[in-house]
């Protein structure tokens, strides 16, 4: 077996679980095919790539991952307060719904309605996983020097 140490620089095939810590499951390549990824290549957030370094094929770990190294904590800022009358009249306003925003540069920005309450509709945009520590499970298959894709 490949006993290459990830490292930037090295193509990784492995199974991933990020789950709250409770249990509850946000997303799992157990059940399906195994990832592969580039360290360095955006797929899986910097913080997180950080906790694969020095592991080889066939590790298997579970990272306790705190909010900021995470999605960070939520910023009370990142909850802002509309009219119910800025939304078209048939949209569903409801805690949990998202709905899409245009930022200042026109980039799309997820917001969470958090609640509303007669005229004023509380939409959260913070990460929905932002303040929550998470369980970052992974298996590592394989570990190979990046190259050119084949």
């Amino acid at each position: 077996m490949n006993q290459l140490p990830i490292d930037k620089g090295t193509r990784i095939t492995l199974h991933f679980a990020l789950k709250f810590q409770d249990g509850q499951v946000i997303d799992s390549t157990f059940e399906k095919g195994p990832a592969t990824l580039e360290m360095g290549d955006d797929n899986l957030p910097e913080n997180f790539e950080a906790y694969l370094m020095g592991m080889k094929a066939g590790d298997r770990e579970i990272y306790e991952v705190p909010p900021e190294k995470a999605f960070g904590q939520k910023n009370p800022s990142n909850v802002q307060m509309f009219k119910r009358s800025d939304f078209s009249a048939d949209m569903v306003l409801e805690p949990g719904v998202m709905i899409s925003f245009a930022d200042a540069r026109q980039s799309e920005l997820p917001g969470v309605v958090d609640h509303v309450e007669g005229d004023q509709v509380t939409v959260d945009f913070n990460h929905p996983l932002a303040g929550r520590t998470l369980l970052f499970e992974v298996e590592i298959i394989d570990v190979e020097p990046a190259g050119p894709a084949h």
